[in-house]
Formats: C-alpha cells, sequence, structure tokens
C-alpha cells in the first residue's frame, strides 16, 4: 500500500493573506508529515509570491494603469502621491523589498534620513511623535541609535502606502493580513463569496492565478491542498482552486485548515465543491492518509476521515471515526520549498509582542497539541484543536528543534500552542541544556502558580525571551465566571517572575464578556496599571469579546446570565454568534479608552493618573486599592 501512495504527487499552498515576515506551519507540518509517510509532497507559499509580484517594478506599474482608468473624483489623497512620485516609487520598492528581507541593511541610514521614500498619508502619524522642540520622530521609541528599527518602520509606512493604493484603485478587498475578511467570517450563506468570485478578475485576482497556474506547471500535482486558518484566507483559498480546476478539473483540490475546523463543521453548500473535491476537518494527518489510499483504490469512499463531499448534488459527511495520528508520531515540519530568504520583516505596530510576530522569521512548532485546562468559557474548547490534549517527551521535541535548525539554519521559535503546559517547558529546558543547544523561543502559557521564579529562571536560561498569556478580564469574579483558573494576584506573582527573569510578558485583555460592568472594566483597567508600573507586564491588548457558538457561553448561554439571538438558516459558515446581556454597556466606548490608556501604559506613561481620566464618559471611581498588587508581591494579605 505504502508503494501506491507514494505514487501521488501533494502540493500544499497558502492562500493569501498571513503574514510577511514568516510562513504559516500549516503546510509546513503535512508536508513533513506526509515525506515521512514515503509520500511526494511539496509546498508553495503563494501569498508571499503574490505580495511580491505586486510589490515589484512590474507590479506597481499594473497599478499604475488601474490609477489611470479612475474618474478624477476617485484619486484620494494615497493615489495622488502614488501617481506624482510614481518614479520614485518604480525606483524605490525593489531595494525597499530588499532591505526588509535582510539583503540589503546598510540602506537602513538612507531610509531613516526621510529623503529616500516618496511619503503619502501614512507617514502623517509620525507627526504625532515630534516632540516639542521638533526633534526627531520616534526617538523615544528606538533611541538615538535605532537607525535599523526607524528604517524598518519607514518601510513599512511606505508599503502600507502602496497597500491603501491598491484597495482604493485595484482591489478594495486587499490586506496584507484579513484580505477579504468579511466574505467569509461566519458568513451563513455562501452567496456574498459567490458573487465576488464570479465577478470579472481584479488585477489581484488575475496576479494570484498567474502564480497558481506557475506552481501546477512547477510541480504537476495529482492532489491539491489549501490551508486556509483564518476568513481572510478564505477568498484567496476558492480563487487558487478556480484556477487550478479551469487548469486542469482532474486535479483533486482539498480544503483544510483552522478556518474549515472551526466554521465549516456544519456545511451544507453544495456550491464549495464546484472549487474543491473535498474539504477535511480538524488535525490533517489522518484524513489525507485514508484520501491517499482511496484515491489509490485501497480503500472505499465510505471509509473516509472527517471528510465533506458532494454526493448526487447534496453534501455528505463521512468519517470513519480511525483515531488521530499520535503527536509523537506526526514527524518534524519542514520548509523545504518556502523562500525563507525572501520573506519581510515589517515593524508596523510598536507594541513589543506585535512586533515578535511581525518582525523577524521564526521556525514555528508545538510543545503539545490541544489545551491541557480545556475550561476557559471564552474559548472554542469543544473543538478539537483545544479539546484533544496530547504531548510528546522532550527528546522527541528537541529533535524536531535540531532537525529544524539544520534545515533552516536558524534558531528562533515560536511555541504556537494554545497553553504550552509548564511541566513540558521545564522538561524542554532541562533537554536544551543536556544538548547545550542554544535557541530563542517564546510562545503562549497560561499565567498559573506552576511558573515558579526557579521555573521562570530556568526558561529564561533555555532561551525563552517572551511570553504571552490571558488576563482577560482582570477582575477575580470575572476570571471565576470564565473558568480560568487565576486570580490577578496570582497573575501580578507569576508575571513579575517572568519579568524578573528578563522575559517580556504580554498580557492578553478582554472587555465586554458577559455581566462586565462599568465598574468591572474601570477595576480592571486599575489592576492593569498596577501591574505595568510594578513591572509586571511589559505589553498588552485589549480584545472585544466574542461569543462562538463552539464555546461555553455559546453552548450554555443561561449560565453567564445571556441570551443568543436567533442565528439565520446556515448552509456555510457558523462561528460567531450575537448575545443580549442585561448590563447593557456600551462596551464599544469603554473599548476605545482601555485601548488609549494601554498605547500609553506600554511606553510609561500616564502610570500615575486616575485611570477615570481616560474616559470620554463619566465613569465610577475603581474600588481597587492602589497598593493591590504591591501587596500581592509580597504575599501580604490584600485589603
Amino acid at each position: 500500500m505504502a508503494m501506491r501512495i507514494r505514487s501521488a504527487r501533494v502540493l500544499s499552498i497558502v492562500p493569501p493573506m498571513t503574514q510577511l515576515n514568516t510562513p504559516y506551519p500549516s503546510t509546513a507540518y503535512l508536508t513533513g508529515f506526509l515525506r515521512s509517510r514515503g509520500v511526494a509532497a511539496v509546498q508553495e507559499d503563494l501569498a508571499l509570491a503574490l505580495v511580491l509580484r505586486l510589490f515589484s517594478p512590474q507590479g506597481l506599474a499594473a497599478v499604475r494603469e488601474c490609477v489611470a482608468a479612475l474618474p478624477k473624483q476617485r484619486r484620494t489623497p494615497s493615489i495622488k502621491v502614488f501617481a506624482r512620485e510614481f518614479s520614485r516609487y518604480v525606483a524605490t520598492i525593489t531595494p525597499v523589498v530588499a532591505f526588509l528581507q535582510g539583503r540589503d541593511p546598510s540602506l537602513a541610514w538612507r531610509i531613516a534620513g526621510r529623503n529616500f521614500l516618496p511619503e503619502g498619508p501614512r507617514f502623517t502619524a509620525l507627526d504625532a511623535y515630534i516632540d516639542e522642540e521638533g526633534g526627531d520622530p520616534l526617538a523615544w521609541a528606538f533611541g538615538a541609535l535605532g537607525v535599523q528599527d526607524r528604517a524598518r518602520h519607514f518601510a513599512t509606512l511606505y508599503l502600507n502606502d502602496v497597500a491603501d493604493v491598491l484597495r482604493e484603485a485595484v482591489d478594495p478587498r486587499f490586506e496584507f493580513v484579513r484580505y477579504a475578511e468579511s466574505l467569509a467570517q461566519s458568513q451563513a450563506s455562501f452567496d456574498p463569496l459567490a458573487a465576488a468570485l464570479a465577478a470579472p478578475p481584479t488585477l489581484v485576482d488575475s496576479t494570484l492565478a498567474e502564480l497558481t497556474l506557475a506552481a501546477m506547471t512547477r510541480h504537476a500535482p495529482q492532489l491539491v491542498l489549501v490551508s486556509a486558518p483564518f476568513p481572510g484566507n478564505v477568498y484567496g483559498a476558492f480563487r487558487i482552486a478556480r484556477a487550478i480546476k479551469d487548469h486542469d478539473p482532474k486535479i483533486i483540490t482539498v480544503l483544510g485548515g483552522g478556518f474549515a475546523n472551526t466554521e465549516l463543521r456544519e456545511l451544507a453548500e453544495p456550491r464549495v465543491f464546484d472549487y474543491f473535491d473535498y474539504v477535511m476537518l480538524d488535525d490533517g494527518e489522518r484524513p489525507l492518509l485514508a484520501l491517499l489510499e482511496h484515491m489509490q483504490g485501497e480503500r472505499p469512499r465510505d471509509r473516509l476521515v472527517r471528510t465533506f463531499l458532494r454526493d448526487g448534488g447534496a453534501v455528505r459527511y463521512i468519517d470513519s471515526g480511525e483515531p488521530d495520528v499520535p503527536f509523537a508520531e506526526v514527524g518534524t515540519p519542514t520548509w523545504d520549498g518556502l523562500p525563507l530568504d525572501r520573506y519581510l520583516s515589517v515593524l508596523d505596530m510598536l507594541n513589543p509582542m506585535h512586533r515578535l510576530w511581525s518582525d523577524g522569521r521564526w521556525n514555528k512548532l508545538t510543545v503539545a497539541h490541544g489545551c491541557y485546562w480545556t475550561k476557559c468559557s471564552f474559548c472554542d474548547t469543544s473543538l478539537d484543536y483545544i479539546s484533544r490534549y496530547e504531548v510528546a517527551s522532550a527528546s522527541v521535541l528537541v529533535d524536531r528543534i535540531e532537525a529544524v535548525i539544520a534545515e533552516t539554519g536558524q534558531t528562533g521559535f515560536h511555541f504556537v500552542d494554545e497553553a504550552a503546559p509548564p511541566k513540558a517547558l521545564a522538561a524542554l529546558a532541562e533537554e536544551l541544556q543536556r544538548r547545550n543547544r542554544a535557541i530563542s523561543w517564546w510562545g503562549n502559557i497560561r499565567f498559573e502558580k506552576s511558573f515558579t521564579p526557579d521555573l521562570c529562571e530556568r526558561l529564561a536560561a533555555s532561551g525563552c525571551i517572551a511570553v504571552s498569556g490571558g488576563l482577560e478580564v482582570a477582575s477575580d469574579r470575572l476570571l471565576k465566571l470564565m473558568q480560568k483558573g487565576v486570580s490577578v494576584a496570582q497573575v501580578a506573582r507569576v508575571t513579575h517572575a517572568f519579568s524578573e527573569a528578563g522575559i517580556l510578558v504580554h498580557a492578553y485583555l478582554m472587555y465586554g464578556f458577559p455581566t462586565q460592568t462599568v465598574q468591572d472594566t474601570v477595576d480592571a483597567l486599575e489592576y492593569v496599571r498596577q501591574l505595568f508600573a510594578a513591572g509586571c507586564i511589559q505589553s498588552g491588548f485589549f480584545h472585544r469579546f466574542a461569543c462562538t457558538v463552539h464555546s461555553p457561553v455559546g453552548r450554555h448561554p443561561e449560565q453567564y446570565g445571556v441570551t443568543l439571538k436567533p442565528l439565520p438558516v446556515i448552509s456555510f459558515a457558523k462561528n460567531d454568534v450575537q448575545f443580549v446581556d442585561p448590563a447593557g454597556v456600551d462596551h464599544a466606548a469603554l473599548g476605545a479608552a482601555l485601548n488609549k490608556a494601554l498605547y500609553n501604559y506600554m511606553h510609561g506613561l500616564g502610570l500615575d493618573q486616575d485611570v477615570r481620566n481616560w474616559f470620554a464618559l463619566r465613569v465610577p471611581k475603581s474600588r481597587v486599592p492602589r497598593n493591590f498588587v504591591a501587596r500581592a508581591l509580597a504575599a501580604e494579605p490584600i485589603a
């Protein structure tokens, strides 16, 4: 059977758009696994290829033709600058891209001098950073010697200016991330996506089709896997599948990834299968082995695994129930075939943790499959990628790390777990020390008491440079309702231990959780202020709570004091669900204040101010003692 499976050539594709700085890991995981089973597997990142084609002299010339066709009343400030400075854009686009790829670092001095790049509307934001004496913009962020950082930020603004022109003159859906996201996210009907796919192709569409056909010519696959992790990948995924089917209908196309796993679990739309022969759910290893055996005549169709298909004009779901490939046996991801020296390290946001996400290329690995906690009420705990928890030994994990270093030549790792287990991280640190292996790594954790000062020191010694974790709504009442399993005082002690070990700490923060009052919000911001002031956290971001059908809140709203709004008839995507909270709080108005305060706290500003000053509307005084965090760190009783 294995010999017959080997005859199938499989191409895995990353569709637009994910990240500019590093490849999304799904194709690397699947390609590594398939190769370990003797399958001829290759991969392509068409998201990166699309950006590099559009952001080139030839791409800009094509954009200029679209601009020339616009009536004058549609010429925005971005378009006017692009048209006026077109020759400068053409002259600078190639060196700027090379600079952001790390291939021409000496260009930083010219870019940082502010006389090399044409500057469109995106650069006006820099005016906010000029001090009272007319000093250097961004000196507060990068310092007097931060030429490379400064230049990377200016180059990123430059790319964003061009992206604005693409959006305003070529394709209103274009984004570096979340491309055409609204066409797929929680869309009950396939109609909006179908209409967009039936419309005349834009320059972006036709360029993506050309790149897809070139990939078909290079690899001649029999099976193409398109991994769409986010709603913003879905439109591009369907465009790729359409180009493949137009090229050769015999090529089998499969849609999978996080979007399908989350939003297509009740798929009933036959039109999806005009583009894809199959849609697979959850981890792809076992379903793909089953499909390959079916393609070779070794397995009947009725024994496929977690697979949607069209049967007689209707959608059918088949799952023979076979167990997944154990996490310890999925093999090592491979980045072979991806142009690792062509990814762009952008510096868009000055949030220190967001910078890790977008600046530099990281090898992405998983410490464990799923989440060892699986209780948080806002999380999609009913889905396999969270609910099925499996670990591999530290020896296996470090074997994978060493194999990836040998292949890529790079020692930076992002562990992409929902929450990396403390025991597994401790074992990893010990194994890295035993092998005398030096790496840099960061990832997501829970701020639980297992992370003692001693463990934090050991993790730092093993190469840990940053952690992110959920403080969510900084309120013990709401943390208990969330079943987060932590308290604010505990978070203070754990984050302080990480910070004392020299590890950057980023807090995920949330507002708008069911029953959250204005008082809760004000108190939460006071906790956050104290955590920043005490040096416990250095980075954070407030997210608006969204209720999903796969979370405990979505499944049992009555336990959280809310009522779900009825969903429409769904044949396509299903995820977010609106709800009615009797608290009736205007969370949108509060959110603006929270983000403003947080932005200032990250830059050491306003930490001595009353938190009420950030709110435009009248809010109550915080009930949190001003020394709450200080007492928590001293392990004193909290008044």
